[in-house]
């Protein structure tokens, strides 16, 4: 935060507050991307592609240079990061090296179906139609691999069939449908391609293997291809045989232009945000966030909590919480938590008043009571009006934020409201020019719900990849990518 201000961990037995000294911008920036210890030089240029930022993919020039010009100033400070980082793009292929070649990309297009297999949710589709096009448009013959749902080997419900008229219109172009994702039939519709050409195999879940990454189904993926470009972000932060396994028989192994940008933002923006820089954590446990705040503490000048978890921290600190949902055995961890916040100069804000009901239901009865007076046989199921209030102002000072999980149970109407007014919030301030970033899961279904999404700077595509990402864990789908060329001068 700024230097003039004061940081203040907000705790509702007692305001504690310290000074510090220290500008915000002398504040230790983050540790997830770093030089090599041989502090080599690198031209702008290859660093940026290396990184993701392609201006053509991600359209935020502005953000790219910034972040560049960060990462660049890590020298020496460790060998973790941009080595294992810095990834070739597939914006750093020439028109030579794709113009009739065959392109097994992996995408994430596990989209939500109805009953009826309808689509009613496609932005994971749409996320992937960039690089799809870029290769259609250099007459690549591209091979498309998703997987859908957690199939138990071939399961019709989990086929791909249903993704294929909104991905041809989205395309502009006939998608053909494999039945299979190897043998002979499907070696034979490859064979078929023409130039520009896309074909969607089935469901690579259907095969055990995939999980299992086992070698050799890899290895029979890999035959269908002369390169590798992967764009599922979503899938990441897993070594299965489409996005790990492909890589050890596919050269080159690059990574597609949706890949490039969730590294731009949650590696590149979250490392080296414009100040102040806040984050806002939910859900409905302590225990599945850990990680993030931990990691978040060592970067972030305001840190709002909201979701289940906040009744672990008031009954760390001996507040009644009815019958809230509360870890027990995290109770330790959250005063340490706050503790280390306060110990960096986190402003670390807790709401200040709930929303109760007197069952886990839609239509419970609620009321709004202050955090400190939840009654026996009620439970908080979200942020109330005053919470709010103090999370806005909060949020108004801020440069940069990042939102991770709900502020209470908003599939419930009744207590959607602090979770839909954070939404809101950044979207306005969006449009102020501050760097809005949801980091997956329930905050982009949110977004969605509110229609705010087409405004946020970045709505990440990928739950618990988003999640491993910003606690500073290396994805194997995006390691085992081709290091970008690192060129002296």
């Amino acid at each position: 935060m700024a230097s003039a201000t004061t940081s203040t961990t907000f705790s509702l037995l007692k305001t504690t507050a310290s000074t510090t000294s220290s500008s915000s911008a002398s504040r230790p920036s983050a540790s997830l991307i770093r030089l090599p210890s041989t502090r080599r030089h690198l031209k702008s240029s290859t660093l940026t592609h290396g990184l993701g930022f392609s201006s053509a993919a991600s359209g935020d020039s502005l953000l790219s240079l910034h972040v560049s010009s960060k990462v660049r100033s890590f020298k020496g400070k460790g060998s973790r990061g941009v080595v294992s980082m810095a990834k070739k793009s597939v914006g750093d292929l020439s028109a030579a090296d794709l113009k009739g070649k065959k392109v097994f990309v992996r995408a994430d297009l596990n989209v939500p179906l109805d009953d009826n297999q309808n689509i009613t949710d496609d932005t994971r589709i749409r996320a992937a139609v960039p690089t799809i096009k870029h290769l259609i448009q250099n007459g690549a013959k591209i091979i498309l691999s998703s997987h859908l749902g957690r199939p138990k080997g071939v399961t019709p419900k989990f086929s791909l069939a249903p993704l294929v008229p909104r991905l041809s219109e989205l395309l502009g172009t006939q998608v053909v449908k494999a039945d299979d994702c190897i043998g002979p039939e499907v070696e034979k519709l490859v064979a078929s391609l023409p130039e520009g050409g896309v074909l969607l195999l089935e469901n690579v879940r259907f095969y055990k293997e995939e999980e299992k990454n086992e070698p050799e189904f890899a290895k029979k993926l890999a035959s269908l291809a002369d390169l590798f470009v992967n764009d599922a972000f979503g899938t990441a932060h897993r070594a299965h045989a489409s996005t790990e396994g492909v890589t050890k028989f596919l050269k080159p192994s690059v990574a597609g232009f949706l890949l490039q940008k969730e590294l731009d933002y949650l590696v590149g923006a979250v490392s080296s945000p414009k100040r102040p820089f806040a984050a806002i954590v939910g859900g409905s446990k302590v225990s599945s966030k850990i990680g993030v705040i931990e990691s978040l503490l060592e970067k972030c000048d305001i840190l709002l909590l909201g979701g289940g978890m906040i009744f672990t921290f008031y009954k760390a600190q001996g507040l009644s919480v009815g019958s809230s949902l509360v870890e027990e055995d995290k109770l330790d961890l959250a005063t340490s938590l706050l503790a280390k916040a306060k110990a960096k100069g986190v402003s670390l804000l807790l709401p200040t008043d709930v929303v109760i009901a007197d069952k886990f239901a839609p239509d419970a009865n609620s009321k709004i009571v202050p955090a400190s007076a939840i009654p026996d046989g009620w439970m908080g199921l979200d942020v109330g009006p005053d919470s709010i209030k103090t999370f806005n102002d909060a949020l108004d000072t801020t440069q940069t934020i990042i939102w991770n999980g709900p502020m209470g149970v908003f599939e419930f109407d009744k207590f959607a409201v602090g979770t839909e007014a954070i939404a809101k919030k950044l979207a306005e301030l969006s449009g102020k020019g501050v760097t809005t970033i949801i980091g997956g899961g329930d905050s982009v279904a949110a977004v969605e719900k509110v229609g705010v999404a087409n405004v946020m700077s970045h709505i990440s595509t990928g739950g618990g990849a988003s999640l491993e990402l910003l606690e500073g864990k290396e994805l194997p789908g995006v390691i085992a990518l081709d290091e970008a060329t690192l060129v002296a001068v």
